[in-house]
């Protein structure tokens, strides 16, 4: 795949990928090359390629416990997915996208930095998708669509007691209260806001968490497991 060159390595990198950190360097090196190349990152984006993606990215580690099954709906570029299982290899990661040339991408990045993680091709509404994925501890997403589609997706793949985690912007709280009825309804409840990844990116970044069931399990959310190294 073709590397592109990227800004200089943040401190903030070494201490959320540890002894990934020179295969996290490589996949922001390809998200510059291939990424542009290929439409699934802007030529604007590769010199904020750290801050605005991958560190971003990484940072919702926090929010995940040890060994926990995670999607990234809508992967894309791997972004959140690919960080993610760089961060925290302990993670079991399933890359959700729906195009083909997408997904066709994700498995070449999978192969060439050699990470375990997997990619389904397919909507999370599709009964395929579901069948192979199964129930998850947690469904991550980032810049996918509004609140009220990401719940409806988010929700058809949630273990009882597992989470939806939307990395949104400012109009988070917002969008709650717009979509609040939808939540409920879905079975998503004690619906919050979190920040994570402070002193990592500035701004930290901002996560909608929502519980599927009864929330019995909400000590599970914005508890720092602690991040494991290769």
């Amino acid at each position: 795949m073709k590397h592109a060159d990227v800004p200089p390595l943040p401190e903030a990198a070494a201490a959320l990928f540890g002894g990934a950190v020179d295969t996290a360097v490589r996949y922001a090196r390809i998200l510059a090359g291939a990424g542009v190349e290929r439409g699934l990152l802007g030529p604007r984006e590769v010199d904020r390629v750290w801050d605005r993606h991958v560190l971003n990215s990484a940072v919702v580690a926090e929010l995940l416990t040890p060994g926990e099954r995670i999607v990234d709906l809508g992967s894309g570029a791997g972004l959140p997915g690919i960080p993610l299982v760089l961060a925290r290899p302990d993670l079991r990661v399933t890359l959700i996208e729906p195009l083909l040339r997408r997904s066709e991408f994700l498995r070449e990045v999978i192969t060439e930095l050699d990470i375990d993680c997997r990619v389904v091709r397919g909507r999370a509404e599709d009964g395929a998708v579901r069948e192979q994925v199964g129930e998850v501890d947690a469904v991550v997403s980032r810049a996918v669509a509004s609140l009220d589609k990401l719940a409806r997706w988010s929700a058809r793949l949630l273990s009882p007691g597992g989470r939806m985690l939307a990395i949104k912007g400012d109009r988070a709280e917002q969008e709650i209260d717009e979509h609040r009825q939808v939540l409920r309804m879905l079975g998503l409840n004690q619906v919050s806001v979190l920040k994570c990844g402070a002193g990592f990116v500035d701004p930290p970044v901002t996560v909608v968490v929502g519980f599927q069931g009864s929330g019995e399990s909400e000590g599970r959310a914005g508890r720092s497991p602690g991040r494991k190294r290769r």
